[in-house]
Formats: C-alpha cells, structure tokens, sequence
C-alpha cells in the first residue's frame, strides 16, 4: 500500500517560512530578482537610506531635507531622482515645492530592517 502525502494546509497555503512569520510566495524569476536588485541597489547609498527613514515620517520637500541633512541642493535632488526612478519615492506638487513621499510601507520596513540588521551585535 503506497502512502498518499496530503499537505494539511492546502495547495494556496501561505508558508510561515524559516522564521515563522506568514508571508506570500516569493517570486524567484529572472525579472522579479531584476527588480529587487535594482531597488535595491537604489537604495545602497546612505544618504538614499537616510532620505527614505526621513520620509516615512512625513513627506518633505528638497529643502526641509537639506536643512535636515546639510546635503547641498542639487545632491539632495540627485538622490531624489534615483529613488523616484526606482519607484521608492514619489512627487506631488504643492504651489511652486514638490512634496516627496515613499511610494510604499514596504520600503521603509526594508530600510528599517537593514538598519537595525547592520547595528545589531552578531555572535558566531
């Protein structure tokens, strides 16, 4: 008698993964690991890092984030642009100053875990 495996959670179960946590299915193609690698790569500047953990508190425009950072205008504007590319952030005019906002709550989740991942004291 052959035995038949069923799996108890079904075939559209979300799997709790290594860590426990319930998560959907992660796409492993070749354009989904292009994407993630090229957000990823917009995000590898600490001056990006720093203007998205800026960001999730409120959207700002170029010149509260220069004030924030002493960044000069046109470098704060350059990151901006990449991370606009990159669709991390995104701009709404209001008046004559445009507004800059994260796109999603994911993106701030992925830079607050780099982070706290980065400051974290590892044991071998």
């Amino acid at each position: 008698m052959s035995e038949t495996h069923v799996d108890p959670l079904g075939p559209d179960a979300i799997d709790p993964g290594p860590l426990g946590h319930a998560s959907p299915p992660i796409p492993t193609d070749a354009d989904s690991l292009a994407a993630a690698g090229d957000l990823l790569r917009a995000l590898a500047a600490p001056a990006r890092i720093a203007i998205v953990l800026s960001l999730q508190q409120q959207g700002k425009c170029v010149h509260e984030l220069v004030g924030e950072f002493g960044f000069s205008q046109p470098l704060v504007s350059q990151h901006l642009r990449v991370l606009k590319d990159a669709g991390v952030v995104r701009g709404n005019r209001n008046g004559r100053e445009i507004m800059y906002e994260l796109v999603d709550d994911h993106l701030a989740h992925i830079v607050n875990d780099a982070v706290l991942h980065a400051t974290e004291r590892h044991h071998d």
